[in-house]
């Protein structure tokens, strides 16, 4: 034992002094080890930091109080709830019964003698420096002891009379403004002074005021509801403070029985049993956390991620290590003829990576910690909410340097057993033995290869598991990189064909496997990896772009604007015209049910809808298979039904399926059947969908009584309303309306009595906007605060070209970094052999073109092997795909639902210009890079005996 202590002590010493020799190649191993580890370090400590603590987070929610009390909007019925209130459902089954609304009386849920302080939000348009801005309107009495950490006061003070208001740094960054500025919405005249700043340590970039109760929210509602416009939509919750043990569960309890959800920290704290839940108790709660499978699989990925990112470390870093070896040959020798055996060798070689490893931990893990201190605040902006510490967690950091270790020590691995199998006279004298290859391991490699292709295809084609997937393309890739050995020396075969340079690098290179096995090797896993993403993103893109759907031709604009009744909307339609290039120019109005300010859908009081009628022999008979007193249909009847032309869907919605517009609109749609713009110049209705079309005529009914229409509809009768009727023209079915229903001519709405309000325009134009033109209009619609609903047709728009970029650059930089090492250890090989053609009158240029030709073959190796085995992956992860939406498509149609969806499309597409890139630009680019950084000369030494 004391011995075996000992020898590697001294192993270390000896290993650790070559380190500092050579430093350069040191360097270069250490920060392919560390680099890894900072980024997962950096990450943990991030990740753990802003992982907050049940009372870090409580105190972010309810502040210094025990429990936040709030109203669901059911009535006040009963209701059962979660212990953290995130999930509630009412006692009383209401399936077939109208849901419960309106208010409860919150009061009678606050046990006796609490504490109560009313947090109450809404939201306004303020003006700003810019303009208009819409903004989180919070009252709340800050200077309250029970509001102490819900927000972090930076500069001044918190309001604390009327007129005064506190506003976050976000907003003010936003707005233009600062502490002391007189700030103005939009509705009201009332000016408030900003007195003071502070953030939400949740919701760093929220655009918040506050001002006191009943300060800011109830005038600002009042004067807009007077002037026709949306309210402030105003909500409260209640911070409640109880004595004793705090807000416990029995209350939270009591609490539910008036139809309040709690929040309460005792029970965050220490929350109850599932059985006193009675929530969890119901047989109609589902927990929809993640089961243990979809955590285990999530397990496996990022296994299968490590193992693969170390895998490819040690390929890289191994020939470096064999590198050192090489040069140390001489000392490791006189160790051998000072009486050391085999083990002290390895030991010696394994040494090295054992200090870099160490080396690479403690370097990874410190920069990891200084960097996310150092970027804390940029970390905390990016995320949006605070740090709830700077939480460092040893275990887990000491885990991520052990990972740095290890693969220290399984980079080493490698070249240690060679260098122990080398004679000491070899070793001594420099002479080259020659070894043959493994028989063994190609046929290991053989079959992991098949194996593994098999299990991806069968994951791929029986299975919708993505786990056996990736643990199949894993093990083929695994079984190629044990095959490269045997595949570069087929490459060899190819050295007769060549110049006399490049035949001299290939059979250099496939003499020496030993080396450029596994430079090849990180190449094909870095390539492979490349190949795999990059051919999943190209076949994902074209199917996003076939699946994709214009919502207006290409090049076509258009804005909206429902509140106030449109009042707003000549401004949005002067401002495009300004910044945009238009042609035509088709304004387009809505039908109003009610006052006219009413927004569409909208269940504020006096506010109505219409709704196209569609007659009793047009309607689909699966639009009421889920009604009450429903025959029930079979699966093969369902699919039977949902082939009917009744219930076919174009796929297309739009807000507005009913527009009062003429025939400009049409012309902006690119819709120009002679029939169809002369029925709308004529004063008729253009239908697009011949289910609303009886006799020539289409309905349009007017619903006045909302709620008694919902009742009605679920019971599955028709809502009532007084139906106006208009002759109409119905188009083919060949022609492309964009999800339009209906376009009513104005002069026929006025005709039949109907509201209408403008609601925005068309816009046709020759050429899309540039960025300028784009910038300019958002500037603009920032004055007039809103965005106006803006939209421009530029067609299916791909993020891939910048993947697929990054990808191939990620690649190049792998596969010259790996060749380089490989060339480094040919050259340290072949020294003598280019000291004896230098000798022999060999030009300067030989050596350098020896080396750009030796980090090419590499290259080029590498890059056509990781091509064919990252295909794999790819072709199974598209199949699982396919499998996955033809199962649910089948399932569709047993729902009835095969004329709303179309069959599966998941195409496989390789990424051929990423393949060009990798499979001539990498190599010949890393060949000329190996070229240039070659001394051309080197001086002429004696070459050893034999």
């Amino acid at each position: 034992m004391n011995h075996w202590y000992h020898s590697w002590v001294a192993a270390v010493r000896i290993a650790r002094r070559d380190a500092w020799r050579f430093k350069g190649r040191s360097s270069l191993v250490l920060a392919m080890i560390a680099l890894p580890i900072l980024g997962v370090s950096a990450a943990d400590l991030t990740l753990r930091s802003a992982e907050l603590s049940t009372e870090q987070q409580m105190e972010r929610d309810l502040g210094a109080a025990d429990a936040r009390v709030s109203d669901p909007g059911m009535g006040g019925v009963p209701i059962h709830q979660s212990p953290d209130g995130r999930n509630y459902m009412t006692v009383e089954n209401f399936d077939n019964k109208p849901w419960p609304e309106g208010s409860a009386d919150i009061r009678a849920a606050f046990p006796a003698g609490a504490k109560i302080l009313k947090d109450t939000s809404g939201s306004g348009k303020l003006r700003t420096e810019h303009g208009l801005l819409n903004t989180v309107i919070h009252e709340l009495d800050a200077t309250d002891p029970m509001a102490k950490g819900l927000m972090t006061l930076h500069q001044g003070r918190f309001p604390d009379k009327a007129g005064e208001i506190a506003a976050t740094a976000h907003f003010l960054e936003a707005s233009g403004l600062e502490v002391g500025s007189e700030l103005t919405a939009r509705g009201l005249a009332t000016e408030y002074r900003i007195v003071g700043s502070y953030e939400l340590p949740g919701a760093l970039k929220s655009d918040e005021v506050l001002a006191r109760p009943g300060t800011f929210l109830a005038p600002l509602d009042k004067a807009l509801k007077a002037d026709g416009l949306p309210g402030t939509a105003a909500g409260s919750t209640y911070l409640v403070s109880v004595d004793g043990d705090g807000f416990t569960w029995n209350m939270v309890k009591k609490a539910n029985a008036h139809g309040a959800v709690v929040t309460s920290r005792a029970v965050a704290l220490t929350p109850p049993a599932d059985s006193e839940v009675p929530l969890h108790q119901r047989d109609d709660w589902s927990d929809y956390e993640q089961s243990t499978a979809a955590r285990t699989a999530e397990l496996a990925a990022i296994g299968t991620v490590v193992g693969l990112a170390m895998l490819e470390i040690c390929l890289l870093a191994g020939p470096a290590f064999a590198v050192g070896a090489r040069r140390s040959r001489r000392q490791l020798g006189l160790v051998g003829a000072n009486g050391g055996d085999r083990r002290h060798i390895r030991a010696i070689v394994l040494s090295g990576g054992l200090v870099i490893g160490f080396a690479a931990a403690v370097v990874g893990t410190a920069l990891g910690l200084l960097l996310t201190f150092v970027l804390r605040p940029l970390l905390e902006d990016y995320m949006g909410q605070r740090f709830g510490s700077f939480d460092v967690r040893p275990l887990e950091l000491l885990g991520i340097g052990l990972l740095a270790v290890l693969t220290g020590l399984l980079a080493a691995i490698v070249p240690a057993v060679t260098a122990s199998r080398q004679t000491v006279l070899a070793s001594l004298t420099g002479r080259r033995g020659v070894r043959r290859s493994s028989r063994l391991l190609p046929v290991v490699g053989l079959i992991a290869t098949g194996l593994g292709i098999a299990i991806t295809l069968f994951g791929a084609t029986a299975t919708d598991s993505i786990v056996i997937v990736a643990g199949g393309s894993a093990l083929a890739e695994l079984g190629i990189v044990a095959l490269t050995p045997a595949l570069v020396g087929l490459f060899g075969k190819l050295g007769g064909w060549l110049p006399l340079s490049p035949r001299l690098a290939l059979r250099d290179a496939v003499r020496n496997r030993g080396r450029t096995a596994p430079a090849v090797a990180a190449v094909l896993a870095a390539v492979a990896g490349t190949v795999a993403v990059a051919t999943y993103a190209t076949s994902d893109d074209v199917q996003q772009r076939a699946a994709y759907q214009a919502r207006l031709p290409h090049g076509a604009v258009t804005v909206s604007d429902t509140e106030g009744g449109g009042r707003g909307v000549p401004a949005l339609r002067t401002a495009v015209q300004k910044h945009f290039p238009v042609d035509v120019r088709a304004d387009v109005g809505r039908i109003v049910v009610g006052n006219a300010n009413c927004e569409p859908y909208s269940d504020v009081k006096g506010c109505g809808r219409y709704e196209l009628v569609v007659p009793e022999d047009n309607r689909c008979a699966l639009w009421s298979q889920d009604l009450p007193g429903a025959k029930e249909l079979s699966p093969a009847e369902r699919r039977e039904l949902s082939e009917d032309w009744r219930c076919q869907e174009g796929g297309q919605y739009t807000d507005q399926e009913v527009l009062v517009a003429d025939e400009k609109l049409l012309s902006v749609l690119a819709i120009d059947d002679p029939a169809v713009v002369g029925a709308l110049k004529s004063g008729k209705a253009v239908s697009f969908d011949r289910r609303n079309v009886e006799e020539g005529q289409i309905g349009v009914k007017l619903i006045t009584d909302t709620k008694k229409a919902d009742l009605m509809t679920q019971r599955g009768e028709d809502a009532p309303g007084e139906i106006k009727s208009f002759p109409v023209h119905q188009a083919p079915e060949s022609v492309q309306s964009y999800g339009l229903n209906v376009v009513l001519p104005a002069q026929a709405v006025k005709a039949a009595g109907l509201t209408t309000v403008p609601l925005g325009s068309y816009f046709s134009a020759g050429t899309l906007p540039d960025s300028t033109q784009r910038q300019r209009l958002d500037a603009a619609l920032d004055v007039l605060g809103t965005d106006g609903g803006l939209y421009v047709e530029e067609g299916y728009i791909s993020d891939n070209s910048i993947v697929l970029l990054a990808l191939t650059v990620f690649a190049g930089l792998v596969t010259i970094g790996a060749a380089g090492i490989a060339t480094g250890l040919a050259q340290t090989d072949a020294e003598p052999d280019l000291k004896t053609l230098a000798a022999v009158g060999a030009p300067p240029r030989v050596r350098r073109t020896l080396s750009g030709f030796q980090c090419g073959v590499v290259a080029a190796m590498g890059v056509v092997l990781g091509s064919a085995a990252g295909v794999l992956p790819a072709i199974g992860l598209r199949l699982t795909e396919e499998h996955q939406q033809l199962k649910w498509y089948e399932r569709d149609l047993d729902a009835g639902m095969g004329g709303m969806t179309d069959p599966p499309y998941v195409p496989i597409v390789v990424p051929w210009e990423t393949l060009a890139a990798l499979l001539v630009a990498v190599p010949v680019g890393a060949a000329l890079l190996a070229a240039l950084v070659t001394r051309s000369r080197t001086a002429v030494a004696r070459r050893a005996a034999g």
